[in-house]
This record gives C-alpha cells, sequence and structure tokens, in this order.
C-alpha cells in the first residue's frame, strides 16, 4: 500500500516484519511501523494522515497474532514516550506503554492495591482494551479515565464510563490509540501486597504454560452458558474444561499445539505460522460446539491478511 507519510520526530519503518514484536512470535510486515516520540508527534502524524489509511495500534503483542500476509497500513508501537507511571494519593497514572507487572509492583510499594495486574502480560494500554483481569478484578473495577488520541489527530480524554467496559472487550472509535489512563487504588500494607503478589506469581507459574511462545489465554470462558436453556441453570465454564472434554488437550496443527499444561493456551512449538496457530484455534472451536453445543469465542485478537 502506498501512502505518504508525514514528518515525524519518532521511527518510521517501512515493511517491518512484525513476528518479534509478538509473543507468538509470528506473521508478517505491517506496511508501515510508527514508533512516536510523544504525545505530540502522535497527534500531529495521525493529523496529517489520509484519512483513507488505517492504523492500528499494538503493545508488546502479548495477546496477539498478526497473520502470515501482514498489516495493510500503519502499525502504531508507543514506546519509551509513553511508559510513565506516577502517583497522586490513590490515583496512579500510567502511559499506555507501561507494563501491568510494573505498574502493580510500582503501587504497591506506595501502598496501593493494583495486585491483579501483576500476573496480566502486556501493557496498561492493551489491558483498557480488553477490560484484562485475574482473581476476581477486572480493570474495569479501578479504571477513571484514559486519554486517547483520535485519529484525527485530536486528543481526548475519555471517562471510563463511556468505553463500555464488559468481559474482555471495550468500546473506542476506530483508529482511536490509548496513550493514558487514570487507575484508583485501594490502599494496602506494602509488605502484605508484595506477599500476595508472589503468592499469584507462584499460583500461575504453577498452572500456566509461562515458559512457551503463547499469548494468553485463547478462548474467553463461556460464562454464562444453560445445558438446558433455563435461567435457573446458567452456570459458569471454563474454557478448559470444555477443551479437554471435546478432547482437544494437546492436539497439533503444523507447528501448533493446544498446551499440554493448561489446554486453553494455544503455543508455537516452534515453527508454527500464523496460520497454524488460527486454523488450530478454529477446529478447537468446532469440536467444542461438536462436543458441548458451546460456541467459544476468541480472546487473542488476530489481525492481518491471511
Amino acid at each position: 500500500m502506498k501512502m505518504q507519510l508525514p514528518p515525524v520526530r519518532g521511527t518510521l519503518t517501512l515493511d517491518r516484519p512484525l513476528a518479534d514484536l509478538t509473543w507468538m512470535r509470528v506473521g508478517g510486515p505491517a506496511d508501515v511501523l510508527f514508533q512516536p516520540a510523544d504525545v505530540d508527534d502522535l497527534a500531529q502524524f495521525l493529523a496529517a494522515l489520509d484519512p483513507s489509511v488505517p492504523v492500528f495500534s499494538m503493545g508488546v503483542g502479548s495477546n496477539l497474532i498478526v497473520r502470515d500476509g501482514g498489516i495493510t497500513g500503519v502499525v502504531i508501537r508507543l514506546g519509551r514516550g509513553f511508559n510513565s507511571i506516577s502517583f497522586d494519593g490513590q490515583a496512579v497514572k500510567a502511559g499506555a506503554a507501561a507494563l501491568d507487572a510494573h505498574i502493580a509492583r510500582k503501587a504497591a510499594v506506595e501502598g496501593l492495591d493494583l495486585t491483579f495486574l501483576r500476573t496480566i502480560p502486556g501493557t496498561i494500554g492493551g489491558a483498557v482494551r480488553m477490560n484484562a483481569g485475574c482473581y476476581g478484578s477486572y480493570t474495569a473495577d479501578v479504571l477513571q479515565s484514559v486519554t486517547v488520541v483520535m485519529r484525527d489527530g485530536t486528543v481526548v480524554e475519555v471517562p471510563a464510563g463511556d468505553l463500555q467496559l464488559a468481559y474482555r472487550s471495550s468500546v473506542l472509535p476506530e483508529g482511536a490509540v490509548i496513550v493514558s489512563a487514570v487507575l484508583h487504588a485501594a490502599e494496602g500494607d506494602p509488605a502484605a501486597l508484595e506477599t500476595r503478589m508472589a503468592e499469584q506469581l507462584t499460583k500461575r507459574d504453577e498452572s500456566q504454560p509461562t515458559k512457551d511462545r503463547t499469548a494468553g489465554s485463547t478462548f474467553r470462558n463461556p460464562a454464562g452458558f444453560s445445558s438446558t436453556g433455563r435461567a435457573d441453570d446458567v452456570h459458569d465454564l471454563k474454557a478448559w474444561k470444555v477443551i479437554d472434554d471435546a478432547g482437544m488437550r494437546g492436539a497439533t496443527l503444523g507447528g501448533a499445539v493446544m498446551n499440554i499444561k493448561h489446554s486453553n493456551f494455544l503455543t508455537n512449538a516452534g515453527d508454527a505460522t500464523a496460520a497454524d496457530l488460527e486454523d488450530l484455534g478454529e477446529l478447537v472451536r468446532k469440536k467444542v460446539y461438536d462436543s458441548s453445543a458451546i460456541t467459544l469465542e476468541w480472546e487473542i485478537m488476530r489481525i492481518g491478511n491471511r
């Protein structure tokens, strides 16, 4: 895709392979990768960029499969100019590129409880997009507002209530880029918070394949499923359980495998293509539906051209 690119203070790279920027280590190139220097650089770039050019914002690629054909348009990846973390009372302001784990650890030192973020891979920008959560807590529980750069370059502060945060989802205008978030954290004893995070890490490492090439949980838990159709029989299920019931733990396709340790972790066993991973995921969805009439919904984002 040919396009006129505005001048920037950050870095523009043409035909940039993206595989090494994702946890799965798969995928083709972006037409353009833009790493802005700061918010002003990003805003000026978007304001001057042809509005017909598609824009996609990515973090550290922890919840993402880039397809083998790459991404048409501009991929924006926020870096050092967007990873600050500051405190004002119980308010925590974090740049969108700040890692969730770093926010949790720094908050704990300040006596602020954001411990649920400690085991969530990725950045706070991605956590907002996906309303990430664990151990019964979600980003929606603590989010106050986000600052975004709209596709036309306008910088806007958006209250959390306007994001329609729901299970693993949010709503933002097409092309909008989250650049920072403000969180409100409960107070806690720093030592107790550190202990809790250490326990969470141990629990995660015991149950999840943290050393393998995954993108976190592959499918959303099918919460609220009723096997009889009666409202009083609604119960929560875990994606791994219905995958196991369908006989798909350890299933393989090319270099992709449904992890033996945790069957809801789609894994690049070493030489998988993006197509291997996505096709295995679709096969799992089919087998689960055939087995239990449950339609699993992807939690991992898949983008780009096949």
